[in-house]
C-alpha cells in the first residue's frame, strides 16, 4: 500500500504545479458535472482526490454558505496548489488517503470524484469506503473532463472493455461497493457516472 502511496505521490507532486494551467478550459465541465449530483443548500459534500480543488467553487455554489464542502487529497503538493489558488475559501482541505477518511460513516449526502477511480490500489475498497461515509441515498459522480476513449488516445492506448470506466465493469463494481449506478455517459468532452447509495 505504501508503495502505490508513493508511486500516486510522484505522479502528481511533480504536476502540481503546472496541473491548471494544463487544463485551463475544464471549469465549466466541473461546475456541469457537480450540478448533476443533485446537492441541496446544508449539504455535506467531498471532493474526494480534489487535486487543485477545481470543483471546491461549485461545490460550494451548491451547498452554500450552511454546507460542508471537504476536499481530501494524498499529495500535499496538490493541496499547496488549492490553497494558492484561493480553493481553500470554497472548502477545508484534507491530506488524506480517500480510501481511508477520517469521517464518520454515513456523514456525507454527497461525493464527487474527478479522474479518481484510476488511482485507487484496490478499486472495490476506495469505493466501498466511499459508501461507508456516504448516508443511505446520497449520491457519487465519477468524472473525467473527456471520455474514455479520447483519454485512451491522449496516452496512446486502445479503448478496451477492461478498463475500470467501461459501463460493464464499473456498474458490478458499484454495485458490490454499496452503490447503484443510476446514469452513465461516456462521451468525447465528458465522462460522468452517477451513482446513489444503497440502504
Amino acid at each position: 500500500m505504501a508503495d502505490d502511496h508513493t508511486h500516486v505521490q510522484e505522479f502528481f507532486t511533480v504536476r502540481a504545479a503546472d496541473w491548471d494551467s494544463r487544463f485551463p478550459d475544464d471549469g465549466p465541465a466541473y461546475a456541469a458535472a457537480v450540478g448533476e449530483l443533485g446537492l441541496r443548500p446544508g449539504d455535506a459534500v467531498l471532493d474526494a482526490g480534489c487535486g487543485t480543488g477545481r470543483a471546491l467553487p461549485a461545490l460550494r455554489a451548491e451547498v452554500g454558505p450552511g454546507g460542508t464542502v471537504l476536499g481530501a487529497d494524498l499529495t500535499p503538493a496538490m493541496l499547496r496548489a488549492a490553497a494558492r489558488a484561493g480553493r481553500a475559501a470554497s472548502g477545508a482541505l484534507l491530506l488524506a488517503d480517500v480510501a481511508r477518511l477520517p469521517l464518520r460513516s454515513a456523514s456525507l449526502d454527497g461525493v464527487f470524484a474527478a479522474g479518481l477511480i484510476a488511482h485507487f490500489a484496490d478499486p472495490g475498497r476506495g469505493l466501498t469506503e466511499l459508501a461507508r461515509a456516504v448516508r443511505p441515498g446520497g449520491r457519487l459522480a465519477l468524472f473525467h473532463p473527456i471520455g474514455r476513449a479520447a483519454l485512451a488516445a491522449r496516452h496512446g492506448r486502445t479503448l478496451s472493455d477492461d478498463d475500470l470506466r467501461a459501463e460493464p465493469r464499473l456498474a458490478p463494481l458499484l454495485a458490490d461497493a454499496g452503490w447503484r449506478l443510476e446514469s452513465y455517459t461516456d462521451e468525447d468532452d465528458r465522462f460522468l457516472a452517477l451513482a446513489v447509495r444503497t440502504a
